[in-house]
């Protein structure tokens, strides 16, 4: 489902910047300037992919598509068969279960589902998911600091541009046909910077935060719900907990 507030937002942010500059009697070609975007961009990537070991970048770029098409937790539909599979287990034990491991789609579901027809205990149980879910919450938040640390180079380089811009100004005062190259050059790669920083990047490092926090509610439910059936809870109170995932 594409997330249209992603879309919204970038079109709001570009709308706002060329239609203040345009008020302003200003044109499109002013923002626009090769040097300055090549300075901010190529700079803010050399110093990220610097930082940033191999497959945390990697992942990152993965995660992207997140932000304009985030997959939405089943929250809904897991509760109800959480509280199915509760009635389930106390009809039938927990071996009545094991169908239901093999047509589940959700890997870390499945994962959870298993061990409780395998009679785990139930600390067991909560102690291997929980592993699980801290090493994936951890991962997708290392994808999410990247763009992150991107948003903190971004303006500092795009002060560089604006001091290499500056300093071809100063090299050609002899030249009056050459200082307002220099001088676009300058105060345009601020304005990359800020702007990349503020309107797409850090909003983009924390739109994944959120979506990886959305995840890791629904797989503690997930966890609460499980270690429920394997205690041989009520299926009434393991549905009342549950509910409080609920938003």
């Amino acid at each position: 489902m594409i997330d249209a507030l992603s879309i919204v937002g970038i079109i709001v942010a570009v709308a706002a910047l060329i239609g203040g500059n345009w008020m302003e009697g200003g044109h499109l070609a002013m923002l626009a300037n090769g040097p300055a975007f090549v300075i901010v961009f190529g700079g803010t990537l050399g110093a990220v992919l610097l930082q940033t070991p191999l497959h945390s970048f990697t992942h990152a770029l993965r995660m992207v598509r997140y932000v304009f098409f985030a997959p939405s937790p089943p929250v809904q539909g897991t509760l109800r068969s959480l509280i199915n599979w509760s009635n389930i287990a106390r009809r039938e034990g927990l071996l009545g279960l094991e169908k239901m491991s093999a047509r589940e789609s959700d890997q870390f579901v499945r994962k959870g589902l298993q061990l409780v027809v395998d009679g785990g205990e139930p600390d067991s149980i909560r102690h291997t998911l929980e592993l699980e879910l801290e090493n994936r919450e951890q991962r997708d938040m290392m994808g999410a600091k990247v763009f992150e640390s991107m948003a903190g180079y971004s303006p500092t380089i795009g002060i560089i541009g604006a001091v290499i811009g500056l300093i071809h100004v100063m090299q050609n005062l002899a030249d009056p046909s050459r200082l307002g190259e220099g001088i676009a050059t300058a105060f345009v790669a601020t304005i990359y910077g800020v702007g990349f920083a503020n309107l797409l990047l850090l909003p983009i490092a924390n739109k994944l935060k959120h979506y990886v926090l959305d995840t890791s509610q629904y797989r503690e439910m997930v966890i609460e719900g499980l270690v429920g059936i394997s205690e041989g809870e009520n299926p009434r109170l393991i549905e009342s907990r549950l509910r409080g995932f609920i938003r």
